[in-house]
């Protein structure tokens, strides 16, 4: 079972519905058959790095047409549905920045099979370290956390490399009809869209692979 994972690193509903997925592939009794394959995807493509002119609450308030304490209203409710989800998000510290380097960081993971263990680190790194996630220096030092060489590391942000599959993501994305993220596709078969609660994402698994059952059956 293959499940593709449309997702931003700097969506807070990326990082839950990460972990509510995560939660429910705990419970599926065939996890051992199921394939992750992350795709990238930018909210907002042209987003500038501000890190010490915009915070997280400005930046919603001007995209959103509303003020700065509703924004921190919104944040605030977010942050509570985090620690639900057992995640510590810390928006007063949060880095207004650009995520397309941080993509290509993810496609490089995937080369070495660590494309979970770079998801995880870089959301932590962005909601609860505060981490500028647009800076070649902290994405070194992400990299380097989940066992990537320096070699590969100082290859990667000192090249254009793996942009193109960025941007190959972005475009698929758009081509299948991705507006908002995460987004899960589960074995070509189910769609999932949003940070669902646990037991959305342990029903779809269930019967996609019932699906996948009778499909071999007829074939067979």
């Amino acid at each position: 079972m293959k499940i593709q994972i449309w997702s931003d690193i700097m969506c807070p509903f990326c990082y839950i519905g990460k972990r509510h997925f995560e939660n429910s592939l705990a419970m599926f009794q065939h996890r051992e058959q199921v394939e992750i394959e992350w795709k990238s995807f930018q909210l907002d493509p042209n987003i500038p790095t501000k890190p010490s002119t915009t915070n997280v609450f400005a930046y919603l308030a001007e995209s959103k047409g509303i003020t700065v304490e509703e924004s921190k209203k919104m944040h605030q409710r977010v942050a509570e549905m985090a620690q639900q989800a057992g995640l510590a998000f810390n928006f007063d510290t949060t880095v207004v920045a650009n995520s397309f380097e941080a993509h290509r960081l993810i496609q490089l993971s995937k080369k070495f099979g660590l494309e979970n263990e770079i998801e995880e680190a870089l959301f932590q790194a962005y909601f609860t370290d505060g981490k500028n996630l647009n800076d070649p220096e902290e994405l070194q030092k992400i990299g380097s956390s989940i066992g990537l060489s320096d070699m590969e590391l100082n290859k990667l942000l000192t090249s254009d490399d793996y942009s193109a599959e960025v941007r190959e993501d972005l475009q698929l994305a758009g081509e299948i009809g991705v507006r908002g993220v995460p987004f899960f596709i589960i074995d070509s078969k189910y769609a999932v869209s949003g940070a669902q609660p646990v037991d959305v994402f342990l029903s779809t698994l269930e019967k996609a692979h019932e699906l996948g059952l009778t499909a071999d059956s007829k074939i067979s």
